[in-house]
């Protein structure tokens, strides 16, 4: 898998299926063998990642939805982390 940049564009990996979970209070990942908990952070960025919407997209968003700043490094991070464990992959 290449470099996490800016023009990146991830989605949720085959095999995994993202959803809100109501008895949870969060976003989850399933997969055949069990299911991954998000934390609000990790949801919110998830749920961003669909194939269409490049790094640097998902990165706006996120500051215009939530009236924050600076938060490049830290999708950049988890963007690169949840390719790491395959929840996520791009070309």
């Amino acid at each position: 898998m290449s470099e996490v940049v800016d023009t990146t564009r991830p989605r949720v990996a085959p095999g995994f299926r993202l959803q809100w979970e109501p008895v949870q209070d969060c976003h989850v990942l399933l997969y055949p063998e069990g299911m991954v908990k998000l934390n609000g952070s990790a949801g919110e960025i998830m749920k961003r990642c669909d194939g269409q919407r490049d790094v640097a997209a998902i990165v706006l968003d996120i500051e215009q939805t939530f009236n924050l700043k600076d938060l490049r490094k830290d999708v950049l991070g988890f963007v690169e982390l949840a390719g790491q464990q395959r929840w996520l992959t791009w070309e």
